[in-house]
């Protein structure tokens, strides 16, 4: 038996049942997974476990049990379970590792992937929603929460959910299912099955194996990562309890989870190209970003991204001599005195043609029907070719992060670029000739973000201080909980584009509307804070704009001191008056973002909305933020919902005083509009 502070897992001998959690005298089942092996359905029913090794703490505080057991079915196949376990959290994860000592195949009877993880009875669970965090809004042109109730015609129907998070409802207890992987909705790789009776089963769309793919004593077949939860309350207890795991417990890469505040360089390289008609690069230059920097330290910044063009050639990442001549040496000097951390810019899947990661990783180029990518200009830079991440190319690639963190002291990487799809090479890990191009195309798609996570978790494993991004402002991108094993998310860009609200282009040809200053950006940018119900919002880099007004200013800052946490623009426009305002509301905010980061999201009102308020404030402490926002002109009262500590920091025009409970009154005056924050628990 596996138990912490708060739960029990268990074997169990009865039928259909592989193992069993108890949380708060309420015991939910797991019934064990089916494999298709040699032709055949095998479900894999263990007789006894037994413990393999020692339990094992790791990084994050989480304990790591794996248990063995001999199939029931065919004993010449065992079943690995591993269990990561974590003190006081009701989150368990999970997976499994099918072994054989003999050479045996999983197969596809029917051409389609036939696997289900996990298989559970929903019966006494009255309200049953389905979470999901891919769903691409094109009104806001990005990934966005959604949630949908699941009732009896899903379930009679034998409908699918997407998810990746299912919940269920009953009484005083609330359930949760989720599995760790990434696409965009609809298509899915992996979903949960609804079936008659309240079953509800995990199971494998595409890609998920190869067929014919060998299980040997050298090859083991591991599983996606799933997740269990169990909590007496309610559904937003359950929330709570699981945002808190991502947060904490799902991964051992703790500098990613840190709410620093990120600049990046592009937005003013986006702008000079368009408003200017310079190049993109033309700003990628030393003595302008040495300039930022000292812009950015006045404001308070913590992680200075330099955007793409800081290197030669993609590939081998080295340093551009002629726009760094000292290969960036003083930058990370200037970096250093400042207690800076560097970011730069990354599109991992490409490498120049002559460069030199390229030419020794022929073998692992890209392939659409038998044929390599034709050579394409990557941002200015010399022509590139696209790589295959499942590949042998994957490790090199993370060797070359880890030489630039020793070598010119990086931390933080941005990851840009990286669809879903565009590898169908027999000469992989994806498949093999035996095999179909969509098979092995589909295979690429499915195990793509799981070696994303390999090479950050090297690179992390090597370099603690390191936090790797991923760009997903774009669509066709694997957005779900697996690459947040390892990482985090770059949310927004711009947002939405001409096309998409069918408008014909301006005649300079530029068709992003949201790189201007003004609310409509902000309104978008705050849109996906739902998602900080379940993920938190640090997880979610979304960066706002430092234009120059008051009352522009403040309303950038309320938004993103929400755990968004990002700025770009043009820092060397602003005046003394405008680097004092950042500085000084982001000094107040970086005494309480750690309680903001614990803080679950309550919001008051409609984006864009007249008052449209957010509170996140960490019920233990009273320590936090509430920002207010309103479209028109007026006076408007807000009550929190929590104690708060009335140690406060707020902008002008806010009032705060004490209400009933230990809570808070807030009274702000907009004279026009805009936003405002006041900070609870800030001891100046």
């Amino acid at each position: 038996m596996i138990s912490n502070r708060v739960l029990e897992i268990s074997e169990s001998e009865a039928e259909g049942i592989l193992w069993t959690w108890t949380a708060g005298g309420t015991a939910f089942s797991i019934a064990p997974p089916e494999f298709c092996v040699d032709g055949e359905i095998v479900k894999a029913a263990v007789g006894r476990w037994e413990m393999v090794g020692e339990p094992v703490l790791l990084s994050n505080g989480v304990t790591e049990y794996r248990q063995r057991g001999t199939l029931a079915a065919r004993t010449d196949l065992s079943l690995t379970a591993v269990f990561q376990v974590r003190a006081d959290s009701p989150i368990i994860r999970f997976r499994y590792e099918l072994e054989s000592r003999t050479p045996c195949r999983l197969m596809k009877p029917s051409g389609a992937d036939s696997l289900t993880y996990l298989a559970a009875s929903f019966e006494a669970l009255p309200i049953v929603k389905e979470v999901h965090l891919s769903e691409f809004n094109s009104m806001v042109h990005s990934y966005c929460l959604s949630e949908r109730d699941l009732d009896e015609v899903h379930f009679n129907n034998s409908m699918t959910a997407f998810g990746p998070i299912l919940v269920g409802q009953f009484e005083d207890s609330a359930v949760l299912l989720a599995y760790e992987h990434g696409s965009q909705v609809p298509d899915a790789f992996v979903e949960f099955v609804l079936g008659p009776d309240r079953l509800v089963s995990l199971k494998a769309v595409k890609g998920n194996y190869c067929d014919g793919q060998v299980v040997d004593s050298d090859h083991s077949y591991a599983t996606i990562w799933m997740h269990v939860g169990l909590v007496v309350g309610n559904e937003d207890d359950l929330a709570r309890s699981y945002r808190e795991f991502v947060l904490h417990g799902m991964t051992q890469n703790a500098e990613s989870r840190r709410p620093y505040i990120f600049y990046n360089t592009w937005n003013y390289q986006e702008r000079n190209r368009w408003w200017n008609g310079q190049p993109y690069l033309e700003s990628m230059r030393q003595e302008r970003i040495l300039a930022e920097i000292d812009a950015a330290h006045v404001m308070g910044i913590d992680v200075f991204v330099l955007d793409t063009g800081w290197y030669e050639k993609t590939g081998d990442w080295r340093v551009n001599l002629s726009r760094f001549p000292d290969g960036l040496k003083a930058v990370r000097e200037r970096l250093d005195g400042y207690s800076m951390k560097m970011g730069l810019w990354f599109n991992p899947v490409v490498a120049a043609v002559t460069s030199r990661m390229r030419i020794e990783h022929e073998d692992c180029l890209m392939t659409s029907q038998g044929k390599p990518q034709n050579p394409y200009e990557i941002w200015e830079t010399e022509a590139s070719q696209g790589v295959c991440l499942v590949s042998r190319y994957w490790e090199a690639f993370a060797d070359e992060l880890i030489r630039l963190v020793r070598e010119i002291g990086v931390t933080y990487f941005k990851w840009d670029a990286i669809g879903q799809y565009g590898c169908d090479s027999p000469d992989h890990f994806h498949g093999t000739r035996e095999n179909t191009e969509q098979e092995r195309s589909e295979s690429y798609a499915f195990q793509q973000v799981g070696y994303m996570a390999r090479v950050v978790d090297k690179l992390c494993a090597a370099c603690p201080e390191a936090i790797v991004d991923f760009d997903i402002t774009e669509g066709g991108r694997s957005v779900g909980l697996s690459f947040l094993s390892a990482g985090k998310y770059f949310l927004i860009n711009n947002g939405p584009y001409n096309q998409t609200y069918d408008l014909k282009p301006p005649v300079d040809g530029n068709v992003n509307l949201f790189f201007y200053p003004g609310p409509a950006r902000a309104w978008i940018c705050r849109s996906p804070l739902t998602y900080d119900k379940w993920v938190p919002s640090v997880l979610f880099l979304t960066h706002y704009l430092p234009d120059e007004g008051a009352a522009s200013q403040e309303l950038n800052i309320a938004s993103l001191v929400l755990g968004q946490n990002g700025i770009w623009g043009d820092l060397l426009s602003l005046t003394d008056e405008g680097y004092k305002r950042f500085g000084a509301a982001l000094a107040a905010y970086k005494r309480v973002r750690d309680d903001v980061t614990l803080a679950a999201l309550e919001r008051s009102g409609a984006v864009g909305g007249s008052p449209e308020i957010y509170e996140k404030i960490n019920p233990e402490t009273g320590r936090g933020v509430v920002s207010l926002f309103s479209s028109a002109t007026g006076k408007y009262t807000y009550v929190t919902r929590q104690r708060v500590s009335f140690s406060t920091w707020r902008m002008p025009g806010v009032t705060v005083s004490e209400a009933e409970d230990g809570r808070a009154r807030i009274d702000v005056d907009f004279a026009a509009g805009g936003g405002k924050c006041v900070f609870f628990g800030v001891e100046l």
